[in-house]
């Protein structure tokens, strides 16, 4: 955990067989709740740390953030990749928005997503086959409403 200090041995981790996953935490730990931005610096920083290019490729970074959670979860067999019978929980990203530019195959797609993208990039949103936001635009909800309630509710916390 890098908030504790640190950096997780996950080469290591992985050679034994432990279960990893990806996830965010809090704005309050330096987190800005972003997952693309939990792919890109895992793969960064194991880069950095171990001064090799190999060791976090950006395909893992995805597994980890995708599969690995799934199978944290024991959910493996239901979510965590698009296979018949799994729920349909997926995000649709803008691929031709400037930052994920050029792409040159399925392996620039990656690299682009994980080291590039943001959830600004998020086009589509769909969760157990329900589509809760088409173009960026929410179906069922009202953003300012959400918020109202969550700052609401922040603010009970601190009274």
């Amino acid at each position: 955990k890098l908030a504790g200090g640190g950096v997780a041995p996950l080469p290591e981790m992985f050679e034994e067989g432990v279960k990893v996953s990806l996830g965010t935490d809090g704005a309050a730990s330096n987190n800005c709740l972003d997952m693309f931005d939990t792919m890109k610096a895992c793969a960064l920083i194991h880069k950095f740390h171990r001064w090799d290019p190999t060791v976090m490729p950006a395909q893992k970074a995805l597994d980890l953030a995708t599969l690995g959670g799934a199978e944290a979860l024991n959910l493996r067999g239901e979510v965590g990749s698009i296979e018949e019978g799994k729920r349909a929980d997926l995000i649709v990203v803008d691929l031709k928005a400037p930052n994920l530019r050029p792409i040159h195959g399925k392996d620039t797609v990656i690299s682009n997503i994980v080291y590039s993208a943001n959830g600004g990039n998020v086009d589509s949103t769909i969760v157990d086959g329900k589509i809760l936001m088409k173009n960026k635009r929410f179906a069922s909800l009202d953003p300012g409403a959400v918020y109202e309630g969550a700052e609401r509710a922040a603010e009970a916390l601190t009274a």
